[in-house]
């Protein structure tokens, strides 16, 4: 069998290590190889590693590079053809490596795949990050299979099916090193959040296919940077959205879409102040400004990545042809087996 690299990004996160570590360094796939990149902690999380698991590989960076930066420097020193990258804060279970490798093994047009991932306090519902699998709307709106907004289904069986999907969660995905060689991880500048789908994105125009094996289990805690509601949070996801739809957008629906996105980010934040959340319009305000300040150093990231130029909007599996924030908010769909996804 094919080496896997088990790749865990820590930031401070000694308490998650001590937490999880244990189940992951308990894998019974082999060969297996258990990297940490710390992120310039202040915790003793290295000192730590070294004195209970000095088996596992560490990798000192000197500050925090940010979930983005952290995971870019780490895999440039890996050389297995598989590379898991795995949150600190996530469990997993007897034999979750094992059904991620032989879906990969079984088509090297798979570029990435996401297990089943369901919450740790809540351990019968799908977790926020990834749940069965993301997806995209026509505007570019992530939301997955078992997760829509902030409506969590319940696990009752009905996602067990493995299937293609747009994008899989960064907080547990198995990678094909070989992708990673030819168009990179992630875009640095994100820091964190959406960067998974950006280059999930970029991997399915260049030809590849990102999917969901529910036969692999894990649970994540989820927010143990920044919880939901955060300003940061928010501004990085509007901000990093902005970016990944420009980048990766055909030309002919470039400016339409990020227009319609900039107007519902506006009703959004109106709404919170009406309801007394004077942080969401600032973080808004400042991701909106900030996007519009670097367009130039986006334009020349886009054609780099696409020297010859984006051919079209992604459909097919793992896209859904309407908008998600009308299907939730106006038709009161909460589940995703409500809309019409093939």
């Amino acid at each position: 069998m094919p080496e896997v690299s088990v790749l865990i990004l820590n930031w401070n996160g000694r308490s998650w290590l001590e937490q999880f570590l244990p189940s992951v360094m308990a894998t019974t796939y082999a060969p297996v190889k258990i990297i940490v990149a710390d992120n310039g902690s202040t915790d003793g999380s290295v000192g730590w590693l070294g004195a209970h698991y000095p088996e596992v590989e560490v990798v000192v960076l000197d500050k925090n590079y940010g979930f983005t930066g952290g995971n870019n420097r780490a895999v440039s020193t890996i050389s297995s053809p598989y590379v898991v990258l795995l949150n600190s804060d996530v469990e997993v279970t007897p034999g979750w490596l094992e059904p991620l490798v032989n879906m990969a093994e079984t088509d090297p047009s798979i570029a990435a795949i996401q297990p089943k991932v369901l919450a740790y306090h809540q351990k019968n519902h799908f977790e926020y990050a990834g749940a069965a699998g993301g997806f995209l709307d026509a505007l570019a709106y992530p939301f997955c299979r078992g997760r829509m907004f902030d409506t969590l289904e319940e696990d009752e069986g009905q996602y067990e099916a493995p299937m293609e999907v747009a994008w899989a969660t960064g907080a547990c995905c198995l990678i094909r090193k070989s992708v990673l060689d030819e168009i990179g991880l992630f875009e640095e500048e994100f820091f964190a959040h959406m960067e998974e789908i950006d280059f999930c994105w970029r991997a399915r125009n260049h030809g590849y296919r990102i999917m969901c094996e529910p036969a692999s289990v894990v649970y994540h805690v989820g927010g143990g940077t920044l919880p939901q509601g955060n300003p940061r949070k928010t501004f990085l996801n509007v901000h990093n959205s902005l970016v990944m739809m420009y980048k990766n957008l055909p030309d002919d629906q470039l400016f339409p879409k990020i227009f319609q996105r900039l107007v519902l980010d506006g009703i959004w934040a109106v709404k919170a102040i009406t309801s007394g959340d004077f942080t969401v319009i600032v973080a808004v305000f400042k991701a909106h400004w900030r996007f519009f300040l670097r367009t130039g150093y986006w334009r020349k990231r886009r054609k780099e990545t696409y020297p010859s130029g984006v051919s079209g909007f992604p459909k097919g599996k793992g896209f859904f042809a309407e908008s998600i924030v009308w299907a939730y908010f106006a038709k009161g769909k909460r589940r995703f087996s409500e809309l019409d996804i093939s």
